[in-house]
């Protein structure tokens, strides 16, 4: 699927963050008809938001080079139906790389699996890609990109080989915290859950007097179940996970017709 592979590449960090530039490069190993179109400012956390409120400001910035004032899904739309009107569509959807993993519920919160899901939605095969990292506020860590850069390729190299990728699957690919020596394997892997404990809400006092909070979770490994995209990349595994944008249970509906006739 590589001859005249036309790449869309979107993400929720911004059109400036290093990780796009890491994609972009990866991209480059496979065609160089690709089209960048990404928010502004950083989107994370903006979901499969969509902006209807207000306008969408749009900035050229090179040749097949755009920002978008908006959502990563506002910036597929976009791409594909204002600035690709009348063209060749693309073929692939690359979306990130997001700085920090995408993982377990992360997929339903991440703007950056967003824009793989409105590339999906599209008929346009996408794959949402994310370099976990971790965090801690008494240390500095470093971001592998160089983990991603130099597994990516190989990634979607064999993703575009697929012939049976059914239509409405996205692939959600996170790269795991170790350098590229260390990476163990590629898995094909579920969708974790997180444990709730993790969230925290940090409660804060501004200058007036008045609260204001901060929402995050506490980056612990807790206890991941096997064949999950949580401990893939605890293993040092690369995690592979297909998502279906439609996420109708049939099992529960078979039940659900029984009660309801």
């Amino acid at each position: 699927m590589t001859g005249n592979l036309r790449v869309l590449i979107s993400n929720d960090d911004g059109i400036d963050s290093p990780g796009l530039a890491v994609l972009v490069e990866i991209a480059r190993n496979f065609t160089d008809d690709i089209w960048v179109v990404a928010p502004e400012s950083e989107q994370s956390g903006a979901a499969h938001s969509l902006t209807l409120t207000k306008p969408l400001r749009l900035r050229q910035l090179g040749e097949r080079r755009y920002a978008v004032l908006g959502t990563p899904t506002d910036c597929v739309m976009l791409a594909v139906y204002h600035l690709m009107r009348g063209l060749k569509r693309p073929d692939l959807l690359l979306s990130g790389i997001n700085l920090g993993g995408n993982l377990g519920e992360d997929v339903t919160y991440s703007g950056t699996v967003a824009a793989a899901i409105e590339g999906t939605l599209l008929g346009i095969r996408s794959i949402a890609l994310s370099q976990v990292v971790q965090f801690d506020k008494d240390r500095e860590w470093p971001v592998r990109w160089e983990t991603a850069e130099h597994c990516g390729p190989e990634v979607i190299g064999k993703l575009l080989a697929m012939e049976d990728w059914p239509d409405g699957v996205l692939m959600n690919v996170n790269f795991p915290d170790v350098v590229p020596d260390d990476v163990t394997r590629m898995a094909a892997t579920t969708q974790g859950q997180r444990d709730t404990s993790d969230l925290t809400i940090d409660e804060r006092i501004d200058t007036r007097g008045v609260p204001y909070y901060w929402i995050g979770f506490r980056m612990s490994p807790g206890f991941p179940g096997p064949n999950t995209d949580f401990d893939a990349v605890a293993r040092g595994s690369i995690s592979v996970t297909p998502l279906r944008v439609n996420m109708s249970d049939a099992s529960v509906r078979k039940r659900l017709c029984a009660v309801l006739k």
